[in-house]
């Protein structure tokens, strides 16, 4: 692989309601090759607006580990494999990082191809 700036990289968050969803919405992530990695995180409690009301809910957060390039793909996969009828999906630049780990993610996620 070619690319060794941690600005190739992104960590993406999603939420959801339960253990059963994020096991399988992450699991298809990764196996779609649109992640190297996703991380389940149980006790979130959101707080937030919908419809004009407010609602608090047990959620987990999905981190989910991957290039840059492919975040857009990867919205809308979680768009169409998610519940929710507007599902987060928030991208965070990974500024830095162990560039062992980088390759890593490297091997895992499928490169777009050179035009």
């Amino acid at each position: 692989m070619t690319s060794n700036s941690s600005s190739d990289y992104s960590a993406c968050i999603t939420t959801v309601s339960s253990d059963e969803t994020a096991r399988k919405l992450a699991r298809s992530i990764v196996e779609s090759r649109l992640a190297a990695c996703v991380n389940i995180i149980p006790g979130v409690r959101s707080i937030y607006e919908w419809k004009s009301t407010i609602h608090e809910d047990n959620e987990l957060i999905l981190m989910i580990k991957t290039r840059r390039e492919f975040v857009s793909q990867l919205i809308e996969f979680v768009k169409k494999n998610h519940p929710y009828d507007v599902p987060e999906l928030i991208e965070l630049p990974i500024n830095n990082g162990n560039p062992d780990y980088l390759k890593w993610i490297d091997g895992i996620v499928k490169q777009q191809p050179s035009t």
